[in-house]
């Protein structure tokens, strides 16, 4: 079986972002020609400028008033992880934890040491109770950490509290998923997209070190025109930047939202079936996309190393076209924020006709993430988008998680982006879930018109084709605005 060519030969017309890099030559003999799909390759510059981009250990912490600040920025050093387990089960609790850990190797830091509290819901003061508070101060004194991150999202006062006690800095998930997404954006919009979620966690939770945010803006002689008034204190006159920033950003997501509108309107003028790729961090939904189309997005083993979309146009061995788009991956407990900001983006995911949901067979809790990733679906209105899911990294998974996810998804389709053993099954679950073209008709088309016929080949679905003295039969489903256009031409009609 053929499998899925990438028709923009390095120079897509319906690329809304474009990927990192060119895409590969489709004459390079290295892809497997047994199996008719590109090999991961094309990433390795990418990988090479991430990785000269990354933290560098050993930064001191800011926990002393040396200078005003608008908010302390956020270094990842030495890290200590603390939990509240509240429901599930112990192995819930540990897989949480080793996710958060996960994600602070991602922002670039050392992870020395994890504790979880169990309690019923957390402390309303410092989220792990007064007790746990000074044993987590014990172990960051002990280990040498600089900082604390909270599996959960802290309230301002739980963060401020919590600092009191272990004398480091603190952060929570949500900053960690921030910053992990502040490093990786690479487009002006996805840039935009981040900032404008981290502004809108900041603004609540806006302070500095000492008394340099409460004192008066205006402490003798002549004020800073716009910051003058009945006594507005520096952090008033930030936050008040901060929602003027929070304004600018969105009016300038709304002008790049109306540019993704009309390429999207445009993919839907032409009838091309939309099928975009979702699905769990890291399970490797930006390789699936490499292996079918050799697309040549970035490939790293860490959490949302890609959050630009890419699409990309494929052809069915049947003929018919369609496109690929690669999504920004989902997580447990993802950050209203960012689903707020990316909402634009995501909406990719609803629009579309089919969602290929990529899980991570090697997982130690599948079932889990799919769940998680079906919750955010749902939260994007894109719960009811027909779903395929494909089983991911069954090389490296085991025999009885994968017989588990086939029992949980019967229709699942297992694969292995690196190997590329299932791709030719894949193509043919993609070939039945495709949307097919709603109208039949049976033309003879001249031969001066062979535009119309190039239309039936590119956007529909060819079922009979015959060259006559007089032009060209054709017998196709094609969509109606192009059966209109073959109406002059029509011969007979089917049902």
């Amino acid at each position: 079986m053929d499998g899925l060519v990438d028709e923009a030969n390095g120079t897509p017309a319906l690329n809304d972002t474009l990927a990192l890099n060119d895409a590969p030559d489709l004459n390079d003999t290295s892809a497997p020609a047994d199996l008719g799909f590109y090999d991961h390759a094309g990433d390795e510059l990418a990988l090479e400028e991430r990785g000269a981009l990354r933290r560098m250990p050993g930064l001191a912490t800011e926990l002393t008033d040396i200078t005003e600040v608008e908010y302390r920025q956020l270094r990842l050093e030495r890290v200590v992880l603390i939990g509240v387990w509240t429901t599930g089960s112990i192995a819930d609790a540990e897989t949480s934890m080793a996710e958060l850990a996960q994600l602070a190797e991602t922002a670039g830091s050392v992870v020395l040491d994890a504790l979880v509290q169990r309690r019923d819901k957390p402390d309303t003061a410092t989220y792990v109770g007064s007790g746990k508070a000074r044993e987590l101060a014990e172990v960051v004194r002990a280990v040498g950490a600089d900082t604390v991150i909270c599996d959960g999202e802290l309230t301002p006062g739980q963060l401020r509290q919590l600092e009191d006690v272990v004398k480091v800095k603190v952060i929570d998930r949500t900053a960690l998923i921030l910053d992990i997404f502040a490093q990786h954006a690479t487009s002006k919009e996805g840039k935009a997209q981040v900032e404008l979620a981290q502004l809108q966690y900041m603004l609540p939770r806006l302070r500095g070190w000492g008394e340099s945010m409460s004192r008066q803006a205006a402490s003798g002689g002549r004020a800073p025109i716009g910051t003058r008034g009945p006594g507005e204190t520096k952090i008033e006159t930030d936050r008040r930047r901060l929602r003027a920033r929070i304004a600018r950003l969105r009016r300038e997501l709304r002008e790049m939202q109306t540019v993704r509108e009309t390429k999207r309107s445009a993919r839907r003028r032409g009838a091309v079936p939309s099928v975009a790729i979702a699905g769990y961090t890291n399970a490797g939904k930006s390789s699936m996309l490499n292996r079918l189309t050799g697309a040549g997005v970035l490939v790293e083993d860490a959490l949302f190393a890609t959050l630009d979309p890419t699409v990309r146009r494929a052809t069915l061995p049947d003929g018919r076209a369609f496109t690929l788009t690669d999504t920004v991956g989902f997580v447990r407990h993802l950050p209203h924020q960012i689903v707020e900001a990316f909402r634009s983006t995501l909406e990719e995911v609803a629009d579309a006709d089919l969602i290929l949901h990529v899980v991570d067979g090697s997982h130690a809790d599948p079932i889990g993430q799919i769940s998680a990733v079906r919750e955010v679906l749902n939260d994007i209105d894109a719960g009811n988008v027909p779903e395929l899911v494909v089983v991911n990294k069954t090389d490296i998974a085991d025999p009885t998680t994968l017989a588990g996810l086939k029992r949980f998804a019967p229709d699942a389709v297992c694969v292995s982006a690196r190997s590329g053993a299932g791709l030719p099954e894949l193509v043919e679950a993609l070939a039945a879930r495709v949307p097919h073209p709603q109208v039949e008709v049976d033309v003879l088309v001249p031969y001066s018109r062979g535009d119309l016929v190039a239309r039936v080949h590119t956007s529909g679905e060819v079922l009979v084709q015959a060259h006559t003295a007089t032009g060209t039969e054709l017998r196709a489903r094609v969509s109606a605005g192009l059966a209109a256009d073959l109406e002059p031409f029509r011969q007979r009609a089917h049902a």
